[in-house]
């Protein structure tokens, strides 16, 4: 019988209070999904890392989920957010295929933008942003 350790680095880093206009219980299923993806695709990983984080960017607050997992070639990134899409053989990973596509409405819903860049077997980080405000600390 073989066993491997599962290393997880989860670096939420030093992330000043962080402000979003935003519903509190959409963006814990933004989220949820996000992170549970990220979780899901570095599973394999002998040393998977996920970072969680934000950056200034063209005077927006850019959120970031990345991971060091299985990636993918971004020629199929316009059907990510499809619902019912899938980029991976079924039974390969678990999941149904609509959890982007809600991530996608929610952030949209507020007035957000999301997009992803990746890599295969070098991972992937999705982005968004949300209006600014004093609502929902992150």
């Amino acid at each position: 019988m073989q066993y491997f350790l599962l290393i997880l680095v989860l670096s939420l880093g030093l992330l000043p209070a962080s402000y979003a206009n935003a519903d509190q219980n959409l963006m814990r299923a933004v989220l949820d999904n996000l992170l549970g993806n990220a979780w899901k695709y570095t599973a394999r990983q002998e040393h998977a890392a996920i970072e969680f984080g934000l950056r200034e960017q063209a005077g927006d607050t850019v959120f970031f989920i990345k991971d060091n997992g299985t990636g993918f070639d971004m020629c199929y990134a316009d059907k990510l957010f499809g619902a019912f899409e899938r980029l991976r053989k079924e039974g390969e990973f678990e999941g149904t295929g609509i959890g982007l596509a809600t991530v996608q409405r929610i952030i949209h819903r507020h007035g957000g933008r999301i997009w992803v860049e990746a890599e295969i077997d070098k991972g992937a980080t999705f982005f968004f942003t949300l209006p600014a405000g004093a609502k929902t600390i992150l």
